[in-house]
């Protein structure tokens, strides 16, 4: 181990890691803490505030021992990103459950303010689509319920902001939000980089009630109450999770591409400045230093979730799954995972969950198998969307638990038709913002990151181009099946 050393903490939804590097980039030690999540009406998805918070002082002390914690000079944060909480700006108290972004309570409440005008400015303003996944619902959600006259948020009582805003309110301080983070909650103009008082208004949410947004490098508070490490340790960069992990692969070129893999999956490439973006992606903020930085991003619902859902279907374990789908073929069925709608490209909170294709033939194996290629599918929906933005498509990345899986990625690569390159780094969100914070005190230079960038496997596609158009349509025709509308109103 050589000191100095350098503490990442990545709070993402089911677990908070923490990845600590010294001065070579050298993996010094690793720590990680589960998280619980809740589901108290179908569709709801809740987590506990201080359950996170007490989820990194875990997985910190899991890391870091008494005799490292004098030699960490810096930190970063990556959090998940669309979830949303209330606090007392006074007191730090939650008022609030964290509405995860997997919550879809407010789907009623965005069809009823979505006119086509509406629509319109949320998207032209955001970059983002009218959802229940961003945070801006969720916000007036709980302000709905805990302040309906906004009195108290008007005052400034009450704090409402995303996960990053509510970790770095445990070290006390201004209320911030990341400029990255910002951008998800569909408050954000995303070209300015500032609230947009517009938006405001459409979601009712006060402007005293959310905190200040900064760059991607601060300045933030120092840490605190996170044992064993001394208080005053400076948090010298916050990002969001994918947009952490985008950063820790090296992709600084406009066109370079990476799919992070998890619960559900992010699919997030850097864009020319004033890119035209096809409308399946939205426009977010990959991350803000000297100035912003734009990139186009698609989000999956479901890519682990598929796996996980179908291996409890099977009654196996999801390692069993995949080792059953390993070599097998689907018999042509397709899986759409569209248990509560479906992203992007498609955008559709009333798509259904649909099996097609099988026959009292069909196998286990070619259930599983359908599962597994449902992710690659998804995947390839937003390359082909990004690839018809007006950036040329560059490198392709993939990270993410799932992406250990080899059978999966050359799934992946066959699909898309296009090489993909695996890190051999998984814990790349947290790995991120280490990265950010080392820069940002000088303890490594960008060409030193560079010359460190890990290994690559590369995955070259195998399908001729006739059998995987014939799969894509497949695909594509089982996608229509899933978003189909019956004209006929239901039997009384």
């Amino acid at each position: 181990m050589a000191a100095p050393l350098v503490l990442g903490i990545d709070q993402g939804t089911s677990s908070t890691k923490c990845l600590l590097v010294d001065g070579s980039g050298t993996i010094v030690s690793l720590g990680q803490a589960a998280l619980a999540e809740t589901h108290p009406q179908p569709g709801w998805v809740e987590q506990d505030a201080e359950a996170v918070w007490a989820s990194v002082q875990e997985a910190v002390q899991a890391c870091v021992s008494p005799d490292q914690a004098g030699d960490i000079v810096a930190a970063g944060l990556s959090t998940q990103r669309e979830s949303v909480v209330a606090w007392d700006r006074a007191t730090g108290e939650p008022l609030s459950k964290v509405l995860s972004w997997q919550d879809r309570r407010t789907v009623a409440l965005a069809a009823s303010i979505g006119t086509p005008a509406v629509l319109d400015r949320v998207r032209a303003i955001s970059g983002l689509p009218l959802d229940p996944m961003f945070s801006a619902l969720k916000a007036r959600w709980i302000l709905d319920s805990i302040d309906p006259d906004r009195t108290r948020a008007k005052a400034g009582a009450i704090c409402i902001g995303t996960i990053d805003s509510w970790l770095m309110s445990r070290f006390g301080g201004e209320a911030l939000v990341e400029a990255g983070n910002a951008s998800r909650t569909q408050l954000l103009d995303v070209d300015r980089g500032t609230w947009s008082d517009e938006l405001l208004a459409i979601f009712d949410i006060p402007i005293a009630a959310l905190p200040r947004v900064v760059p991607s490098n601060g300045p933030f508070p120092a840490l605190r109450r996170l044992a064993p490490l001394p208080d005053g340790v400076p948090l010298a960069a916050v990002m969001a999770d994918s947009h952490a992990a985008l950063f820790a692969h090296g992709a600084k070129r406009p066109g370079d591409v990476k799919a992070t893999q998890g619960t559900g999956s992010s699919v997030m490439g850097l864009v020319t400045s004033g890119a035209t973006l096809d409308p399946g992606v939205c426009k977010t903020i990959a991350w803000s230093l000297d100035g912003i930085v734009h990139a186009a991003e698609g989000n999956i619902r479901a890519a682990g979730a598929t796996l996980r859902w179908v291996a409890g279907l099977l009654n196996l374990s999801v390692d069993d799954l995949m080792a059953l789908a390993e070599g097998a073929d689907s018999q042509g069925v397709s899986l759409v995972p569209g248990f509560n709608g479906l992203g992007a490209p498609w955008w559709d909170d009333q798509a259904v969950g649909l099996l097609t294709n099988f026959t009292l033939g069909t196998s286990r194996a070619a259930v599983a198998r359908a599962a597994l290629d449902s992710i690659a599918h998804q995947i390839a929906d937003v390359i082909d969307a990004i690839h018809r933005g007006s950036t040329p498509l560059g490198r392709l990345f993939v990270d993410g638990g799932p992406t250990r899986n080899d059978d999966l990625l050359q799934a992946e690569a066959d699909l898309i038709g296009r090489p993909i390159l695996r890190g051999s780094t998984a814990e790349l969100s947290a790995l991120g913002v280490i990265q950010l914070a080392g820069l940002e005190i000088g303890l490594w230079t960008e060409a030193q990151l560079a010359d460190r960038q890990p290994r690559l496997d590369m995955f070259e596609p195998r399908l001729s181009e006739a059998t995987r158009r014939g799969a894509r349509e497949r695909w594509r025709r089982a996608v229509e099946r899933s978003r189909f509308r019956d004209p006929m109103p239901d039997a009384a």
